[in-house]
C-alpha cells in the first residue's frame, strides 16, 4: 500500500544542541496528535546517533541526508550507508538537487548510493526533478525521465518497491517563481506513469512521490489533495516544530 509521508530535510542547519531540541519539540508535538502520514526527520549525520535516542520511533523516522557511493575504505570524510544504518536511522536522502549540481552527483554514482542504502536496509528517498531552463524550454518531462530511469531502473521490482521518490522543481526553489498545485499533479501523474511502464501499475501504484517545492503549511492542502501527490519532502518549514507540523497535519 502507498503511503503519505511528510519528510524534513533539515539541510546544513543546527548545530548539535539545537538539531536534539527541535527533535524534542517534534517528537512531542508529534505524541500529541494522531497523523493521517508518516513523518521522517532527515538531520545532519552529527545529529543522528543522539537524536534516535531521543524520539519516539513509533511515531518519527530518522533518516540522513546522503551517503557515499562506497561500501568503505579510504574515502575521508564519507560517511558509508552502513554507518548511517548503525546509528539508528531507516531513511536516507539520495539525488537531492544541490547534491547534483554542487557536488557533481551523476546517475551513475547515485545507483551506486541506492544499491548500498538498500543492502543496509535504508529507504532511499530519491530526488528528481528539472531546473528553471528546462522548465522553460519544456524538456522537463524528458529531464524527469532520464533521471528516473538512469537512477533506480537497474532495480528489480521488489527493491524499486523500497523506494520513495521526491519531485523538486527547482526552477521554484528561490527564484520567486512558484509551482501550482496543478503542475505539480501533472509531473507526479508522469513520474507514476513513467515506473508503470517499466514495473507494471501494482508497483506504479505503491510508489509514493512526494512534492518538494517550497511546501508550506498554506500550500500544503491543496497539495495533498492531488491524486498523485503523496506527501511533502520539507525544507525550510522542517526547520519549526510548529510549521512543520502544520504541514504534517495537512492530510485529512
Amino acid at each position: 500500500m502507498r503511503k503519505n509521508i511528510v519528510a524534513g530535510n533539515w539541510k546544513m542547519n543546527t548545530t548539535l544542541p539545537e538539531g536534539l531540541e527541535l527533535a524534542k519539540q517534534v517528537n512531542t508535538l508529534l505524541a500529541e496528535e494522531c497523523p493521517k502520514c508518516d513523518v521522517v526527520i532527515c538531520v545532519p549525520f552529527t545529529h543522528l546517533a543522539m537524536v534516535n535516542e531521543i524520539i519516539d520511533k513509533n511515531k518519527l523516522g530518522l533518516g540522513a541526508e546522503n551517503c557515499a557511493d562506497h561500501k568503505s575504505g579510504a574515502y575521508t570524510g564519507e560517511i558509508s550507508a552502513a554507518m548511517v544504518a548503525s546509528t539508528g536511522a531507516g531513511y536516507v536522502i539520495l539525488g537531492h538537487s544541490e547534491r547534483r549540481q554542487y557536488y557533481g552527483e551523476t546517475s551513475e554514482i547515485l545507483r551506486d548510493k541506492v544499491r548500498l542504502a538498500l543492502d543496509n536496509g535504508l529507504t532511499p528517498i530519491f530526488c528528481i526533478g528539472e531546473v528553471l531552463a528546462e522548465r522553460e524550454n519544456g524538456s522537463y518531462f524528458d529531464v524527469v525521465k532520464k533521471q528516473v530511469e538512469e537512477g533506480l531502473f537497474n532495480l528489480d521490482a521488489a527493491e524499486f518497491g523500497k523506494v520513495i521518490l521526491a519531485y523538486e522543481p527547482v526552477w521554484a526553489i528561490g527564484t520567486g517563481k512558484t509551482a501550482t498545485a496543478d503542475q505539480a499533479q501533472e509531473i507526479h501523474a508522469f513520474i507514476r506513469k513513467t515506473v508503470e511502464e517499466k514495473y507494471g501499475k501494482e508497483v506504479a501504484d505503491n510508489t509514493s512521490i512526494l512534492y518538494g517545492g517550497s511546501c508550506k503549511p498554506s500550500n500544503a492542502k491543496e497539495l495533498f489533495a492531488k491524486p498523485d501527490v503523496d506527501g511533502g519532502l520539507i525544507g525550510g518549514a522542517a526547520l519549526e516544530a510548529e510549521s512543520f507540523m502544520g504541514i504534517v497535519n495537512a492530510f485529512e
